[in-house]
């Protein structure tokens, strides 16, 4: 017997009632959200929110799962096994198109440069790609930076060798003289730049605003879970003002998560802009303003299409909800 049929017993038929209400009541009010995350900074960074207590302080109760890849976290988020994920909004728009039923409630962070794709020595410009084998992990937005950087001289994925590796898989092959170029995002980019072996030949800061991060959550949890939701995006941007107020301490805090140095891992953090308050309206607003994902959607839609990630258009607008964005602003 539970402790809240325990506490309603005594007062007969009209307790059980209570019992039962409370009994179905109480999930919900200590419902677990479980959001996805794996190696990237920016979300990394919901790391800062669970250790320095702000989930709590807004009042969501949020479990972080990680993943070592990228692809394992956005499929298991279509598949439902965990409420959340913090993921491209070029992966998002596949999961729309495919009928995920889920709801954008959140920006994260622009790539400015922390996505690239890194070449060879001998590689000079971005026509020398053509027959060269191009480590990457397929379906993620590692493909979107290659294509778009092929079509800036006229070539298409069909112009190179692709070979599908896991981001981290891809950096090895690459380091050790099997890939000509690999198309990458940090820590991994940084990694190949130390190892002096290759360099970007072209990154996300060639495409400002392209490569956006999310929070993709699921209707049904949102539904049921709205206020903690929004208790997760105030949680958010405590955690925005304190990489910038407390920069040393956030370092430290994510790089340890990925078991690096802070001096090693703080040099990933320039090619990231993490968003606030202000990017995120910016972000929800109309394809008139340059920042918003209905403005970079066009662009995205037409790679997905040409890399048969999906077939035809994407109906993206009824996913983004802006609702809890606004209420959070509001004190």
């Amino acid at each position: 017997m539970n402790q809240l049929n325990i506490i309603a017993k005594p007062f007969g038929c009209a307790g059980a009632l209570l019992g039962a209400i409370l009994y179905m009541i109480a999930p919900l009010a200590h419902a677990e959200i479980k959001l996805g995350v794996n190696d990237w900074p920016g979300y990394i960074a919901w790391y800062i929110a669970e250790q320095k207590g702000f989930f709590k302080q807004r009042g969501a109760n949020v479990k972080l799962v990680w993943f070592d890849t990228l692809t394992q976290s956005v499929d298991d988020f279509a598949a439902g096994k965990i409420d959340a994920n913090a993921q491209t909004w070029n992966d998002t728009l596949v999961h729309i198109s495919k009928g995920v039923p889920l709801k954008v409630i959140l920006a994260i962070d622009y790539s400015s440069g922390a996505d690239a794709l890194m070449v060879a020595p001998k590689i000079a410009k971005l026509g020398d790609l053509k027959g060269k084998k191009v480590g990457l992990e397929q379906g993620t937005i590692a493909q979107f930076i290659l294509g778009t950087a092929l079509s800036k001289v006229g070539l298409t994925e069909k112009d190179v060798q692709l070979v599908n590796l896991p981001a981290g898989d891809a950096t090895a092959a690459f380091l050790d003289g099997k890939l000509d170029a690999a198309a990458v995002w940090n820590p991994f980019v940084n990694q190949i730049q130390e190892s002096r072996k290759g360099r970007p030949l072209f990154s996300s800061k060639d495409m400002p605003g392209m490569v956006a991060d999310v929070l993709a959550v699921h209707e049904k949890s949102l539904q049921d879970k709205r206020a903690e939701y929004l208790g997760m995006v105030r949680a958010w941007y405590d955690v925005e003002k304190f990489l910038r107020d407390h920069r040393e301490e956030a370092v430290k805090i994510m790089a340890t998560i990925v078991k690096q140095a802070p001096e090693n891992y703080r040099i990933f953090l320039p090619g990231v802009r993490f968003l606030n308050e202000k990017d995120n309206l910016d972000a929800f607003a109309a394809a008139s303003n340059p920042r918003s994902l209905t403005k970079v959607s066009p662009a995205i839609i037409k790679f997905l299409n040409d890399t048969k990630l999906i077939q035809g258009n994407v109906n993206f607008a009824p996913a983004l909800d802006a609702s809890l964005v606004q209420e959070a602003t509001k004190r």
